[in-house]
């Protein structure tokens, strides 16, 4: 309510939030590439503003770790290395245990039917890359927020995003593709450590993937 209010009484810090949201969905689309220069100009003319807001959203991004900023230039879109793909995977993994193993202590069997409802896409030999990839980052950001630590759910939003344009940019399928079948069962059958093992295979399942796909 007062960040609503706050807008309210700022609007130029409501464009901010749009023009960052707007600019963060282009990038984990690939809309803007990773090694991409772009310029505030250009992206102004873009999201339909002015430059203040998009520097202001640039420099939010930048935090994150989306853009860096090349003096005289603009902002460079950051190029994925492998070592970054490791240390995102790291990252998952100290996050997504936590949560796995918090929540089969304590969720309740409808927040386990709510987990299995999400990825049920993944019994559909039919079901789209898109599908999919949506259904992905609602398990784990849903099994975060159950799990009911802000901090972690916060990072993981950011981790997810980076992990959706690595799935964007790999390919248009989904070789290899890692379900959350054993995680579930874990969780569902109230084994904390069989949960954090399930998790960190799949993350390091996972990490394995998208290292074969960007090494090739």
């Amino acid at each position: 309510m007062a960040t609503a209010i706050s807008k309210l009484n700022n609007p130029a810090e409501g464009e901010v939030e749009r023009v960052y949201r707007l600019l963060r969905e282009w990038l984990i689309n690939a809309q803007l590439p990773p090694g991409e220069f772009v310029s505030d100009v250009a992206l102004a003319h873009k999201c339909k503003t002015s430059r203040t807001p998009v520097r202001e959203a640039c420099s939010r991004l930048a935090q994150d770790r989306w853009l860096a900023l090349i003096p005289r230039k603009g902002y460079l879109v950051k190029p994925i290395s492998v070592r970054d793909i490791v240390e995102l995977y790291e990252f998952r993994k100290v996050l997504e245990c936590f949560s796995a193993e918090k929540i089969a202590r304590t969720a309740p069997p409808e927040r386990i039917a709510e987990l299995k409802n999400i990825v049920a896409v993944e019994n559909h030999s039919r079901a789209n890359l898109q599908r999919i990839l949506i259904a992905n980052e609602a398990f784990h950001l849903r099994l975060a927020e159950i799990a009911g630590n802000q901090r972690v759910m916060d990072q993981l939003r950011l981790a997810l995003g980076y992990v959706r344009r690595l799935d964007t940019l790999c390919t248009q399928t989904v070789p290899g593709w890692v379900g959350h079948r054993e995680i579930v069962r874990a969780i569902e059958q109230g084994k904390p450590a069989e949960a954090r093992k399930a998790m960190a295979t799949h993350v390091d399942l996972s990490l394995q993937k998208m290292i074969r796909l960007f090494s090739s």
